[in-house]
């Protein structure tokens, strides 16, 4: 799967990562003060070289991301993925 920028660009906007701007678009899901996701894309048009990466450093399968990408996931349902990837603690334990 690949990953077109406009894609990358709805996805992080939505799930509220925070962006600083160099020789790539370095992106960071902040989670109770901790910087928990970490990814970046270059400033190519059209699809994302290292789709796959990408992808992988946002903890999203195939799936989940497409389903991001259409508006059926947000905010809260990803930081259940999250949650039940391990990525971010249960508030429970």
């Amino acid at each position: 799967m690949t990953i077109k920028r406009n894609d990358f660009d709805r996805v992080i906007n939505k799930f509220g990562f925070r962006t600083r701007n160099t020789d790539h678009l370095h992106a960071y899901f902040e989670h109770d003060g901790n910087v928990v996701v970490r990814t970046k894309r270059s400033h190519t048009r059209g699809d994302l070289p290292f789709s796959h990466a990408i992808r992988q450093q946002m903890k999203l399968s195939n799936t989940e991301f497409t389903q991001a990408a259409r508006c059926h996931i947000d905010r809260n349902g990803y930081i259940e993925i999250l949650r039940r990837k391990g990525v971010i603690p249960d508030r429970q334990q």
